[in-house]
């Protein structure tokens, strides 16, 4: 998870320059929906409580990091990043899990996609207000579209989260069943 958080704190200062993408996206958009994959994926696997935990794991360990190396402290809009990177990325990942943990009983895929719509939607708006409201970069139409290609990101991770979870569940169905016998 701090990994994650760490290269997509990186990543979102540089705009994807290619077919006039400059002011809509940048590239932390395609690293970033990771994080919700890898907090779902607890959260099926073994609960809202351990979720939480990576949750402030990843937090601690990408922002320490970010705030060490990637953070030019004499430049507001770095450190703007790194605030805005933290705020956002703990309020949205503790909503995620709170709206998967309340739609875990629909079917497989509702809960997963729900709760990384709801939360990528709250991270992108949250990051990119804090991180560069009245600097004249084009934050809103940076955000739409990181929002679109986080959402985009998020039903794509729908196939790893369908098999990881299988072999998640298989793996602790296969210990039950040695500590039984």
């Amino acid at each position: 998870m701090g990994c994650v958080v760490i290269v997509s704190n990186y990543l979102v200062q540089f705009s994807v320059n290619y077919y006039g993408l400059e002011e809509i996206l940048t590239y932390g958009a395609f690293s970033y929906p990771i994080t919700f994959l890898i907090t779902d994926l607890a959260n099926r696997a073994y609960g809202k409580t351990l979720a939480k935990k990576i949750i402030y794991i990843g937090f601690i360990i990408g922002i320490l990091i970010t705030l060490l190396i990637s953070t030019n402290f004499s430049d507001i809009i770095s450190v703007r990043i790194a605030i805005g990177s933290g705020a956002a990325f703990l309020i949205a990942q503790n909503i995620d899990v709170q709206i998967f943990d309340r739609l875990r009983n629909h079917k497989w895929y509702v809960a997963p996609f729900t709760s990384s719509l709801f939360g990528s939607a709250i991270d992108t708006f949250l990051f990119f207000s804090i991180a560069f409201y009245s600097t004249g970069i084009p934050w809103i139409s940076l955000a739409m579209g990181d929002l679109l290609v986080k959402l985009l990101i998020a039903s794509i991770m729908l196939i790893p989260f369908r098999i990881l979870i299988f072999k998640i569940q298989d793996k602790n169905l296969r210990k039950s069943y040695n500590n039984f016998n």
